[in-house]
C-alpha cells in the first residue's frame, strides 16, 4: 500500500528509488527535461486538461493552486481545520497576500454552504 496523506510521511519504496535513479534527466524550465514532460502529459491525459504542472510538494500544489485564483488581498473560505490553514505555515499569505477566512467544519470536515455564504464579502 502506498501511503499519500502527506508528502511528510510518504517514503518511496526500493522501486521508486531505483525508478528516479535510472530517470532521464533535462532541465525542465527549458522543457528539456524527458522524465517531467511524460508526468505532465500523462497529469494532463489523466484529468482531461490541456496542460499540468509537476510540482514537488503537496504544499507547492497548494501554494500554485492558491496563487492561480486569488490575487493580493483576496480571502480564501476554507474549513477551519483544513490542513493548509493549519500546516503550511502561512505562505498564501506572505508571499501571495493571501488571507484565509475559516468557517465551522462538520463532523467529517464538510462545509456548510450557509457558513460558506455568510462568509463571502
Amino acid at each position: 500500500m502506498i501511503d499519500l496523506r502527506s508528502d511528510t510521511v510518504t517514503l518511496p519504496s526500493p522501486a521508486m528509488r531505483e525508478a528516479m535513479y535510472r530517470a532521464e534527466l533535462g532541465d525542465d524550465v527549458m522543457s528539456e527535461d524527458p522524465t517531467v514532460n511524460r508526468l505532465e502529459a500523462l497529469a494532463a491525459e489523466m484529468t482531461g486538461k490541456e496542460a499540468a504542472l509537476l510540482v514537488v510538494s503537496g504544499t507547492m500544489g497548494n501554494l500554485v493552486s492558491l496563487l492561480s485564483h486569488c490575487r493580493r488581498g483576496d480571502e480564501a473560505i476554507l474549513g477551519d481545520q483544513a490542513h493548509i490553514f493549519h500546516f503550511e505555515a502561512g505562505g498564501a499569505s506572505a508571499l501571495g497576500g493571501v488571507v484565509f477566512h475559516p468557517v465551522s467544519t462538520g463532523r467529517f470536515g464538510e462545509l456548510d454552504l450557509n457558513a460558506v455564504a455568510g462568509a463571502i464579502r
